[in-house]
C-alpha cells in the first residue's frame, strides 16, 4: 500500500472514530438519564427534541455560553491543565480498540482500527492509568480541601484497584498468548459443543468478576464514586470548576467508560464474533454492529447499576479492593496458570 493512502486512510478513520466517539459520549450521558428516570418512576429528559434526543445538544450549548469563572486562590496553569489532560487522554485510548474485521476497497485492506500494534493492551493500560493525573491535579491545583481529598480519594482508588484490574486481564493473555487485541478476539472465534461461544468470560468469569468491579473503581462510577462524593466533599476534585472545563471532566468519564467497555467486548465477549449472513456488504458491516452491541450491552449494565446499588464508604471500598478483589485476582490467576499447564 503506498505510504500517502496509509496517511489519508489513518486521518479519515481517526475523525470517524472521534466523531462517533463524541456523539456516544453525549448520548450516553442522555440514555443514563432516561433509563436512571424511569428506573424510578419518572421521564428524564423529554423537553428538547423528541424523547429528549436533543438534550445533549443543548446541554453542551448551555456549558459553552456559561460564564467562565476562575477563583482567585488556584494554581492556575494546573488549574486550566488538568480537564485537558484528564479529556485527552481519555479520547486518545481509543486509537489502538479494533471493532471490526478489515474490510477491502479498491484493491486495499484496510483494519477497522486507528492503529494496529501488537502490544495494544498494554497501551491502553498505560494511557488510561495517566489519566488519573487530571483529577489528582485538579483537586490539588484547586487549593480546596474537599477538592484536595477528592484528588487524593481518587489516586488512592487508581493505585488499589489498578493492581486487580491487571491481574484479572493476566488469565487472558495466557489463554491467547499475545498483547494484541485483535489476536485476542481471533482466539475467541468458534463454539464449545457446537453452540456456545467461545468466549473468554466462559473460561474467565472469575476474571470477568474482578474486571468489572475494578473498572467500576477505575471509572469513579457509583457504587464506587468517592472521589466526587457530594454528600461529603461537595463535588469532590471538581468543585471549582464551571463552564466548559467541568463538562470536560464528564467528557473523559463517559469516554473512559465507553472504552472500558470496549476492552471487555474484546478481552471477555468475543469482540465482534457473531451471526454473519446475508449479502456482502451486510456481511462487512454486521462485525461492526456485534460489537456495538457487545459496548452498549455493557454500557446499560454499568447504567443499571448507578441506579440500582448505593455508594460504599471509603474504607469498605479500599477493604474491597485490598481484601477481597487483589486475593480473588491472584487466586484465579495461579488456578488458570496451573490448568494451562497440566493441559
Amino acid at each position: 500500500m503506498p505510504i500517502w493512502i496509509y496517511i489519508v486512510a489513518t486521518v479519515i478513520k481517526s475523525a470517524i472514530v472521534l466523531l462517533v466517539l463524541l456523539t456516544a459520549v453525549a448520548y450516553t450521558v442522555w440514555l443514563e438519564r432516561k433509563v436512571v428516570g424511569h428506573m424510578q418512576n419518572r421521564w428524564g429528559p423529554t423537553r428538547v427534541g423528541p424523547f429528549g434526543l436533543l438534550q445533549p445538544a443543548a446541554d453542551g450549548i448551555k456549558f459553552l455560553f456559561k460564564e467562565d469563572l476562575t477563583p482567585p486562590h488556584v494554581y492556575k496553569p494546573l488549574f486550566l491543565a488538568a480537564p485537558l489532560i484528564a479529556v485527552i487522554f481519555a479520547l486518545t485510548s481509543i486509537a489502538v480498540i479494533p471493532f471490526g474485521n478489515a474490510i477491502t476497497l479498491f484493491g486495499y485492506s484496510f483494519p477497522l482500527q486507528i492503529t494496529d500494534v501488537n502490544i495494544g493492551l498494554l497501551v491502553i493500560l498505560g494511557v488510561t492509568s495517566i489519566g488519573v493525573y487530571g483529577v489528582a491535579l485538579a483537586g490539588w491545583s484547586s487549593n480546596n480541601k474537599y477538592s484536595l481529598l477528592g484528588g487524593l480519594r481518587a489516586s488512592a482508588q487508581m493505585v488499589s484497584y489498578e493492581i486487580s484490574l491487571g491481574l484479572s486481564l493476566v488469565g487472558v493473555l495466557i489463554l491467547s498468548g499475545s498483547f494484541s487485541l485483535r489476536e485476542i478476539v481471533d482466539v475467541q472465534g468458534g463454539t464449545f459443543l457446537g453452540f456456545i461461544p467461545r468466549w473468554n468470560i466462559f473460561l474467565q468469569p472469575v476474571a470477568f468478576f474482578c474486571y468489572l468491579m475494578a473498572a467500576y473503581a477505575e471509572t469513579n462510577r457509583i457504587p464506587f464514586d468517592l472521589p466526587e462524593a457530594e454528600t461529603e466533599l461537595v463535588a469532590g476534585y471538581h468543585t471549582e470548576y464551571s463552564a466548559m472545563k467541568f463538562a470536560m471532566f464528564f467528557m473523559a468519564e463517559y469516554a473512559n467508560m465507553i472504552t472500558v467497555a470496549s476492552l471487555a467486548t474484546l478481552l471477555f465477549l468475543g469482540g465482534w464474533h457473531g451471526p454473519i449472513f446475508g449479502p456482502p456488504i451486510l456481511q462487512a458491516l454486521l462485525p461492526v454492529f456485534w460489537f456495538g452491541a457487545k459496548v452498549f450491552a455493557f454500557l446499560f449494565l454499568y447504567i443499571w447499576v448507578r441506579g440500582t446499588l448505593p455508594r460504599f464508604r471509603y474504607d469498605q471500598l479500599m477493604a474491597f479492593g485490598w481484601k477481597f478483589l487483589l486475593p480473588l485476582a491472584l487466586a484465579n490467576l495461579i488456578v488458570t496458570a496451573i490448568v494451562v499447564v497440566v493441559k
